[in-house]
């Protein structure tokens, strides 16, 4: 008989401690699970990796033939990082039946992994399964996700209610599914995945340093024939953006806007993406005069009109490397330790 083995793969940058919180929340589930827990450092250069690896052996954790670490030599970001475990696959060289990624501040919660996986053993056509998602001060966070859009980039911006009623079918993040749903696409946070959606689609587009990557994945597999689902019986706490510091932005980072960018050009062209760019603008100006007669917060970091509006103009007029629909390679494996 098959065992669906499952290979979980939690991504470190920079934050060893909480990685080995997310190691032992998902190892105890994965007491009752035939799989593997693959531990990838994904370029940290803190020592990072020699902190996961001496804290492990010292629970007894390698030489269990459970857990390995890893480390890749650069930080390629997200989608890179878990391309490395997805090529890595199990200890003996196989791959394995299915996939779950998972963030290093994201802990798992009951049965989280055999939910997912189970899921997906009765529904043969459905290819990714994310998890409701609650923060660690028990707020849920919206994981069920429409494909980005020119009117979900306005409603997006203009944060106005008549703008949100009227847009709907085309709101990003949809209202909180209370039972299993097919989505567009859903967080990589706490994702499963068939290994047959990364043989049809050949992994993460690593063109996407950090954000857009998880969209770009779920709707080229529902491209290749699969489906993407939200299954709130499976249950993650999430700190949220603490490698990326994204709470806290000062500024928008050019990544963002370069993957952004990628991901509209990729999917739609040129022409879409500057459409989904101006009714961003014009979503934005609007909010910014309700700003201005009114109390609203400012919802955006600092200056990001000013440099989305850079950006785009640099976009347009300056010579931009070619886009490639294709995911490049991930990195050979640095070190690795049993």
């Amino acid at each position: 008989m098959n065992p669906q083995r499952i290979l979980t793969i939690l991504l470190n940058y920079r934050t060893p401690e909480m990685t080995l919180q997310a190691a032992e929340a998902a190892l105890r589930e994965m007491e009752d699970l035939p799989g593997e827990l693959l531990i990838i450092d994904n370029g940290s250069g803190d020592g990072s990796y020699d902190q996961i690896r001496a804290e492990a052996d010292k629970r007894g954790w390698l030489g269990s033939g459970r857990l390995r670490v890893i480390a890749s030599p650069v930080n390629g970001g997200f989608g890179a990082g878990m391309n490395l475990g997805l090529k890595t696959g199990l200890s003996g060289g196989s791959a394995p039946e299915f996939y779950y990624l998972l963030n290093s501040d994201a802990f798992v919660q009951g049965s989280t992994i055999g939910t997912l996986r189970d899921f997906l053993l009765e529904r043969p056509g459905a290819g990714l399964a994310g998890s409701f998602v609650r923060g660690t001060d028990g707020a849920p966070h919206r994981t069920a996700f429409r494909y980005p859009s020119i009117a979900g980039e306005f409603e997006a911006s203009v944060r106005t209610g008549i703008f949100t009623r009227l847009l709907k079918p085309w709101v990003v993040a949809m209202d909180m599914p209370q039972d299993e749903l097919q989505v567009d696409w859903t967080a990589g946070a706490s994702l499963m995945i068939r290994r047959e959606v990364i043989e049809a689609v050949g992994g993460f587009d690593e063109t996407f340093f950090l954000y857009f990557e998880e969209t770009d994945l779920c709707r080229r597999a529902a491209r290749a024939g699969w489906r993407t689902h939200y299954v709130p019986t499976s249950e993650i706490a999430h700190v949220g953006s603490a490698s990326t510091g994204m709470k806290a932005w000062q500024r928008t980072p050019q990544y963002w806007f370069n993957s952004r960018r990628h991901y509209f050009v990729k999917h739609h062209g040129h022409a879409y993406a500057a459409a989904a760019t101006l009714a961003r603008i014009t979503g934005s100006l609007i909010y910014g005069l309700r700003r201005l007669i009114s109390d609203k917060p400012q919802a955006d970091p600092p200056h990001f009109l000013r440099d989305l509006v850079l950006y785009s103009l640099r976009a347009v007029f300056a010579p931009q490397p070619k886009t490639s629909p294709k995911t490049r390679a991930p990195s050979p494996i640095a070190k690795e330790q049993k």
